[in-house]
């Protein structure tokens, strides 16, 4: 194989990604919620063509807490609740969706749920969603989505912290 062609092989394979799914076979590890401290506080950001806004709680039993709000043109398009839970020697994000008028996307007995798949200082990568605190006051949230064709296009939301 020619050279030109191997490292364009390579390349291929190696674009930058910020989202890792756990594989089947794979565990979560360890953590605690003190790994998610950093995400502390309210932050305020730019997406889909209006404000969106997150708001985190201090860790208290067993679990830290969040909102989330996006504001378009003057209205809310979603709201979303949830909280990062300690279960066994591991963490992971529940969350629910809720329509401006707070119905709920999801069935009454029903949350998405995103294991941890790995953790570095100030970076939390669960299945599909990571939480990066770039300084005090920078947080970066990227999100795997999956568009109506059945592809998945990542999403980075930039957060400044209130």
């Amino acid at each position: 194989m020619k050279p030109f062609y191997l490292l364009l092989l390579v390349t291929s394979f190696c674009t930058a990604q910020n989202t890792f799914s756990l594989g089947e076979d794979e565990t979560a590890p360890k953590a605690t919620l003190e790994d998610a401290s950093f995400m502390t506080g309210h932050w305020v950001g730019e997406a889909f063509g209006g404000i969106s806004e997150e708001i985190w709680t201090k860790a208290e039993g067993d679990s830290m807490m969040f909102s989330f709000r996006l504001v378009i043109e003057g209205k809310v398009d979603f709201y979303e609740l949830g909280h990062i839970i300690e279960e066994g020697e591991t963490i992971h994000l529940q969350l629910k969706h809720f329509s401006g008028d707070l119905d709920g996307w999801e069935a009454k007995d029903e949350f998405q749920d995103f294991p941890l798949v790995k953790k570095e200082k100030n970076k939390l990568y669960f299945d599909g969603l990571t939480y990066e605190r770039i300084s005090d006051q920078e947080m970066i949230a990227y999100v795997l989505t999956e568009e109506e064709d059945g592809s998945t296009q990542e999403l980075k939301f930039t957060f400044k912290k209130q």
